[in-house]
């Protein structure tokens, strides 16, 4: 990894964090690098209720919340923003609200770099309209005063758009951490969980995706044209 003074980490939902990028921000937060996450939003709206369900429409806010500030703690993060927007309709906030949040974000922490999905490679709505607004604040910055952009990219096409990742972590050495924040996601995570709780470990039972989330963890860099 470069040497960095501050990391600002941009997702709208709780588990974002987890499946791209819990590696590397424990890495950082062991590193001393302070590190700080702004969740757009709690996951009111997310698809599992657990496995088998113990959370309701009604509950689940609750309980998402809980499980961020648990997955926190098993990362090692501890300045945490809730920003406060709703789940699902992060697409729909006003453009010029959804910059000045992540400019206020950036004044204040003065990030070297700024973890965060890239734009039309994200899938869901709502990382497209959070990696949007990231790369038009940065952008209107100075060039100078830019902090670098390392960026998410979940889309099956992806490499084949954008080439091979440009930052390759191993996080073998964080894959219990990652695991813990995992675990600490479980009305999401449940049936991901099964996945990895082969006991022939890492071995056939479990699918080769699954296990590279627990030991490589990829970003691309965002160059302005």
């Amino acid at each position: 990894m470069t040497t960095e003074s501050h990391i600002l980490v941009i997702f709208p939902h709780p588990d974002d964090e987890t499946f791209s990028s819990a590696g590397t921000l424990a890495r950082y937060v062991d590193e001393g690098v302070p590190v700080t996450y702004a969740c757009l939003t709690l996951g009111q709206m997310g698809r599992n209720l657990g496995n088998p369900p113990f959370a309701t429409r009604e509950s689940l806010p609750d309980i998402r919340e809980r499980e961020l500030d648990d997955a926190m703690k098993a990362i090692g993060i501890t300045d945490l923003r809730k920003m406060g927007l709703r789940d699902k309709t992060v697409e729909f906030e006003p453009v010029e609200e959804m910059d000045a949040m992540v400019q206020s974000l950036i004044d204040e922490t003065q990030p070297s770099t700024i973890i965060s999905f890239y734009p039309g490679f994200a899938v869901h709505p709502d990382h497209e309209a959070t990696a949007e607004a990231v790369v038009r604040t940065v952008g209107r910055m100075e060039v100078s005063r830019r902090p670098r952009l390392q960026l998410v990219a979940f889309s099956n096409d992806a490499v084949e758009q954008l080439g091979e990742p440009d930052i390759v972590n191993d996080i073998s050495a964080y894959r219990d951490r990652k695991y813990a924040a995992f675990e600490a996601h479980r009305s999401q995570t449940g049936p991901f969980l099964e996945q990895l709780a082969n006991p022939q470990g890492q071995a056939s039972g479990v699918p080769k995706e699954a296990a590279n989330f627990l030991t490589t963890e990829t970003f691309w860099t965002y160059s302005f044209k």
